[in-house]
């Protein structure tokens, strides 16, 4: 028995809801005209049901063979259900029925760019550009592309156009701000967001954007201004606190930050990250009892967190607890093997506990990670001169030089090591080398070596430097 119901484009979604469900409760069938069928269809996905927009979609399709839009909810779909095949063949009907329709171009363009098939992907959306009213979204996805493809050139010029064409488009204001991001381009940003701004000077997106471009320039001062700026224009902009806390704690201002940081509390809810940023601005004004607790805190909404687990170490270091704050490098470095700040931390906390060996087995991985890193190399050949192993703390100061020719720190201490090994000619060679680099580090060599400030040799040929 078929009952004929022809609802009018005024009815209520609601409604037609209802008598969708009462039609599929009493094995019957009534009839909808399409923009009622559109409604149920977007209920069910707003509902997160793609298995009962889909079923609504076939009865739609059934009941209106020539009305495209339902071939085309049903690719969307599809595409939602990994049915990529069948959603292909749905667009195609789609065209047949109505090749005029943006959409069916948008849909496809999708579907290509999440297969890596970047230049079938473009082709689509140009289609689309020239049948679609509004193209932003577009635009914005054929910058997508080209960010994918690494033409961010391109994507940048893309990223213009979409703003061009909605200047509210906040995805394509943050888009802009990271292709700039990954070129390295963060005076093009700043020109770029400073222009936006002149003419959207109530968008606390390219205010925040700013504030980001600055702060990627050390211009943390002015980050904070624009930070300001957004927060004014959107007093709820939880990451744009979060961001002027960092720079504040760039600025050593520490006190200030945590006030900010904890401003992100009234917005959304504490996250770890935010825990264990207001730990460190603690550990750093010397709290140590308040840093452990955020840090705690930190780790206990997420314990993959390796910072928090890093930074509870440091407060322990900085009691004298170094086999506690030992266990939490170690916890911090299973999470992160790689990191050279926490081997470290693991080498200065083994030493200080009297374990040589460990620590200079800890010191040969932090150069091995980082051979930039001047402290470390010095700390490394240190441990090794006090064990009377002269030969290796030269050495490693060789290496040291090698990954670090411009470093005088490192020649002084080579200076001083020669001289201790007896190899006088050898070590005025290196004091030389070190006057040359930065004679006003010569101070270095004295600390290391307080008696040599009696050799006239040495203080005569400093002295021809420095004076």
């Amino acid at each position: 028995m078929e009952e004929e119901f022809e609802f009018g484009f005024t009815e209520d979604p609601k409604f037609s809801v209802e008598r969708y469900e009462e039609m599929i409760r009493n094995h019957d069938q009534y009839f909808f005209d399409a923009q009622a069928f559109e409604n149920i269809i977007d209920y069910y996905i707003e509902k997160n049901d793609p298995a009962k927009a889909l079923q609504v979609a076939e009865y739609a399709r059934n009941q209106h063979p020539f009305a495209a839009v339902f071939l085309i909810k049903q690719a969307q779909l599809l595409v939602v259900t990994n049915k990529v095949t069948e959603a292909f063949a749905a667009l195609d009907k789609a065209a047949m029925l109505e090749a005029s329709d943006a959409d069916i171009y948008i849909i496809r363009g999708n579907m290509y760019e999440s297969m890596e098939r970047f230049g079938e992907a473009l082709e689509n959306y140009e289609k689309a550009l020239g049948l679609a009213e509004e193209t932003d979204e577009i635009l914005l996805h054929i910058a997508y592309v080209y960010q994918n493809m690494g033409d961010y050139d391109t994507a940048i010029t893309y990223l213009k156009l979409c703003l061009k064409q909605n200047m509210e488009n906040q995805d394509a204001l943050y888009e802009l701000a990271f292709c700039y991001d990954v070129m390295d381009n963060q005076q093009e940003s700043v020109q770029f967001y400073q222009q936006y701004i002149d003419n959207e000077p109530y968008s606390y997106a390219a205010w925040y954007n700013l504030g980001n471009a600055y702060t990627k320039l050390s211009l943390f001062e002015k980050a904070i201004d624009a930070y300001d700026y957004a927060i004014l224009i959107k007093d709820s902009f939880a990451s744009a606190y979060f961001n002027k806390g960092n720079a504040l704690v760039n600025l050593e201002k520490y006190a200030e930050a945590i006030e900010v940081y904890r401003h992100t509390f009234e917005y959304e809810q504490p996250n770890a990250d935010t825990y264990c940023a207001i730990g460190e601005c603690y550990e750093k004004l010397e709290q140590m009892d308040d840093a452990r607790a955020f840090y705690k805190k930190s780790v206990k909404m997420d314990p993959k967190l390796a910072d928090a687990w890093f930074g509870i170490g440091v407060t322990l270091d900085f009691e004298e607890r170094y086999f506690e704050a030992l266990h939490f490098y170690k916890k911090a470095l299973d999470l992160d093997i790689a990191n050279a700040d926490y081997w470290f931390a693991i080498a200065d906390a083994e030493y200080k506990l009297g374990h040589m060996t460990e620590a200079e087995q800890a010191y040969e991985k932090v150069v091995e990670l980082n051979p930039l890193d001047i402290d470390a190399w010095l700390d490394y050949s240190s441990i090794l001169y006090e064990q009377d192993r002269l030969v290796s703390a030269i050495e490693i100061i060789s290496e040291a030089i090698k990954n670090n020719p411009e470093a005088a720190e490192l020649y002084y201490r080579m200076v001083a090591y020669l001289f201790a090994k007896g190899e006088y000619n050898e070590a005025l060679n290196q004091l030389e080398l070190a006057l040359t680099s930065d004679p006003e580090k010569h101070y270095i060599l004295f600390d290391y070596l307080p008696q040599l400030q009696k050799n006239k040799v040495i203080v005569d040929i400093i002295n021809r430097y420095t004076k």
